[in-house]
C-alpha cells in the first residue's frame, strides 16, 4: 500500500485510495475543551453583542477600550500554553471560539486571528525553551500583540522574491535587519513581530535562504506606516512596516537559519484552519438574519421564504455551511492529533470555506434586494468583509493549484518508480512479471474491473449509499486521470495551471464530501436513526449532489471539452493591445 496509516487522506486521493481511519469517526470535542470553550464562547456572546460594529466600520478602527476589554477577557491567549498563562486551547478549542467572534465582528476576528493564528504561532511551533519562556507570557495577556510579516510590495505568492535582508554581524551577536513588508494585519498596534528575511544573498537565478525572526518594537529601527483604507475589515489594523538597521540578537533566530521558509509554510499551514472557522462564523450570522427577512418579508400576500428560488438560496448556504464546519473540524481534529500531514487539507479547507462564504454573502443580499444594498442593513458590510479571505494566507488559484500539485507528488514517484522497475527487471523475468501484475492489478481495481470498483467505504451509514459511490467512483477517476496527466506532460505540469486547478478543484470537492458524510454518519449513529437526522441527512445531500455535479463537470473538461486555448489566446490578444478594442460603433 502506498500510503501508511498516518499519510494525508488528502494526497490519498489522488492515487485512488480512501484512509478511512482518518475520516471515521467524525472527531467530538473532549469534555475539559467544550467546557472551557462553552464558558469563553458565552462571555464573549454578552460582550461582542453591545459593540457598535457598523461605527468601527465607518471608523475605520477598533477603539482601544475595546482592545482592552479583548485582552481581559483573555482572547490574546487562547493557544498560549497554561503553563505560560493561556487558555491552552488545542486547534478546534480556538477554532470555535474564533467562529464565535466572526459571528459578531469580523475586524475583531481577523485581529485576534492574525495574533494567534499566525503571529506568534512561529513561536509555537519553532521556538525553543528559552524565547517561549519570555514572550509567551506578555503574548497571553495582550502586553505584545503579535504580526506577522512576510509579504512585500514586490513578493506576494512567490515568498522567495522577498528582498528584506538580515546581515550577520562580525562578532555573530546580532543580524542587522532592513527591508520592509506590506499590508500587516496588526502592524499599527502590534510590537511582536515574526519577520521573515534572507540571510544570504540571491546569487544569479539561486534564490537566497530565507531565516525567521522574532522582533519586537523596542529593539529600535521598528516602524509602521499609516492605517491603510481598505474595502472590508476596516477596523482592523493593517500597516507597512519598516524595519531600518534592526538589531536582532542572534537568540532572537527561530529555529535554524535558512529554514525559514518552512517555518513560514508551517504557520500559515495552521493558519488557515483559523480563516475556515472564521468563515463559518460569518455564514451563521448571515442565515440568522436572512432567514428572519424571508420570514417578515412579504411579496403577493406571502413571505418570500415561502418561494422556490428563495428556498433554494437559504437551503445552498445552509448545506454550504454545514460541509465548510465539517471540513473545517475534522481538519482541526487532525491537527491536533499530530504525526499527520495535514498541509493539503489545510489548504483545501480555506479554498472551499471561503468560497462558500462568498456564495453566501452574494445570496443573502440577494434575498435582501434592495435592502441588502443599504449601508444600514449588514449585508453590505458581510460582503465587504467577506471577500478578503479568498485572497490572504494564499490566494485561492494558489491554494488550489498546490493542492493539485502536492497531490500529483506520490502519482509522480510512483510512475518514476514503476518505470525504473521495468528497467530493471528486462533481465529478470520473474520480477518483471510481479511489477507488471501489482500495476495491472491497479489499474483494474480503478476501472471497477475487480472489487466492483467501488469498495473502499466501509463506515460511512447505509443511508448515504449514494453519496458513497459518487465519492467511491470520483476518487478512482482522479486517480487515473492524474495517471493520464502525469505521463501526457510529465515535468512540465506545473506550468499546466488549468489542468492542475481542475483536478485539485476535484479533490477539494472530495475532501468535502467526506467530512459531511463522515459527520452526518456520527450524527446518525449517536441520534440513534436517520429519522433524527433528516436535516442533516438533506444537507449532506444536497451538498454532495452540488460537489459531484461539479466533479463531473471538471472530468469532462480535463479530457479536453474546453476552451482553454481560446481563453489564453484573448488574454494574450488583450494583453498586447492593452484594451477592449471591439465597439458596436465600428462595426
Amino acid at each position: 500500500m502506498p500510503f501508511e496509516k498516518d499519510a494525508s487522506f488528502g494526497k490519498s486521493l489522488f492515487f485512488g485510495e480512501i484512509l478511512e481511519d482518518q475520516i471515521f469517526p467524525f472527531p467530538e470535542m473532549d469534555a475539559p475543551t467544550r467546557e472551557t470553550v462553552l464558558s469563553v464562547t458565552e462571555m464573549l456572546d454578552k460582550y461582542l453583542a453591545t459593540l457598535d460594529s457598523a461605527k468601527m466600520d465607518k471608523e475605520g478602527e477598533i477603539p482601544k477600550e475595546v482592545i482592552e476589554q479583548l485582552k481581559a477577557l483573555g482572547l490574546f491567549g487562547l493557544i498560549v500554553p497554561e503553563e505560560f498563562g493561556g487558555l491552552g486551547l488545542n486547534v478546534t478549542g480556538y477554532s470555535r471560539v474564533l467562529q464565535c467572534i466572526a459571528g459578531w465582528d469580523a475586524s475583531i476576528a481577523v485581529t485576534v486571528g492574525a495574533h494567534s493564528s499566525i503571529g506568534f504561532k512561529g513561536l509555537l511551533l519553532a521556538g525553543n525553551d528559552e524565547q517561549k519562556k519570555k514572550y509567551l507570557p506578555r503574548l497571553a495577556t495582550g502586553e505584545l500583540i503579535a504580526a506577522f510579516c512576510l509579504t512585500e510590495p514586490g513578493s506576494g505568492s512567490d515568498a522567495f522574491s522577498i528582498k528584506t535582508r538580515a546581515e550577520k554581524s562580525s562578532d555573530g551577536s546580532h543580524y542587522v535587519l532592513s527591508g520592509q513588508k506590506l499590508w500587516i494585519t496588526n502592524g499599527g498596534i502590534a510590537d511582536f513581530f515574526t519577520v521573515f528575511a534572507k540571510t544570504t544573498p540571491d546569487v544569479g537565478e539561486q534564490k537566497g535562504k530565507i531565516s525567521a525572526f522574532i522582533v519586537t518594537r523596542d529593539m529600535g529601527g521598528v516602524t509602521h506606516g499609516t492605517h491603510e483604507d481598505k474595502m472590508g475589515i476596516r477596523a482592523s489594523s493593517t500597516t507597512a512596516m519598516f524595519f531600518d538597521n534592526v538589531k536582532v540578537p542572534k537568540e532572537c533566530l527561530l529555529g535554524e537559519e535558512g529554514k525559514g521558509f518552512k517555518v513560514a509554510m508551517s504557520i500559515l499551514n495552521h493558519g488557515r484552519t483559523g480563516i475556515g472557522a472564521g468563515a463559518v462564523g460569518g455564514m451563521k450570522r448571515l442565515m440568522e438574519v436572512t432567514a428572519a427577512h424571508a420570514n417578515e418579508r412579504k411579496q403577493f400576500g406571502r413571505p418570500i421564504g415561502s418561494y422556490g428560488l428563495v428556498k433554494e438560496k437559504l437551503g445552498r448556504i445552509a448545506a454550504n455551511t454545514y460541509a465548510a464546519e465539517s471540513l473545517c473540524y475534522l481538519m482541526a481534529r487532525t491537527i491536533d492529533r499530530g504525526n499527520v500531514d495535514y498541509s493539503l487539507e489545510g489548504a483545501a479547507t480555506k479554498v472551499l470555506a471561503s468560497d462558500v462564504l462568498w456564495n453566501a454573502v452574494d445570496e443573502a443580499l440577494q434575498v435582501a434586494a434592495g435592502l441588502g444594498y443599504m449601508k444600514e442593513y449588514p449585508y453590505e458590510r458581510s460582503m465587504r468583509d467577506a471577500r478578503i479571505n479568498r485572497i490572504f494566507e494564499g490566494t485561492n488559484e494558489i491554494l488550489r493549484l498546490y493542492v493539485g500539485l502536492t497531490g500529483f507528488q506520490k502519482p509522480g514517484e510512483y510512475l518514476k518508480g514503476l518505470g525504473k522497475d521495468l528497467s530493471n527487471s528486462l533481465t529478470d523475468p520473474i520480477k518483471g512479471f510481479g511489477v507488471i501484475r501489482e500495476y495491472a492489478g491497479r489499474k483494474m481495481r480503478q476501472s471497477g474491473m475487480i472489487g466492483g470498483g467501488r469498495a473502499q467505504i466501509t463506515k460511512a451509514h447505509e443511508s448515504m449509499r449514494k453519496q458513497i459511490a459518487w465519492v467511491e467512483d470520483a476518487t478512482q477517476e482522479l486517480a487515473s486521470m492524474t495517471e493520464a496527466v502525469l505521463r501526457r506532460h510529465g515535468k512540465e505540469i506545473i506550468e499546466k495551471q488549468f489542468a492542475t486547478r481542475r483536478l485539485g478543484d476535484i479533490a477539494i470537492d472530495l475532501i468535502a464530501m467526506l467530512a459531511v458524510i463522515s459527520r452526518t454518519t456520527s450524527l446518525i449513529q449517536s441520534r440513534g436513526s436517520t429519522e433524527k437526522c433528516a436535516n442533516e441527512m438533506n444537507m449532506c445531500f444536497a451538498f454532495c449532489s452540488d460537489a459531484y455535479r461539479r466533479i463531473r463537470t471538471n472530468f469532462e473538461a480535463a479530457t479536453g471539452r474546453n476552451n482553454d486555448e481560446e481563453l489564453k489566446a484573448v488574454a494574450d490578444h488583450l494583453m498586447k493591445v492593452g484594451k477592449y478594442e471591439n465597439d458596436i460603433l465600428k462595426g
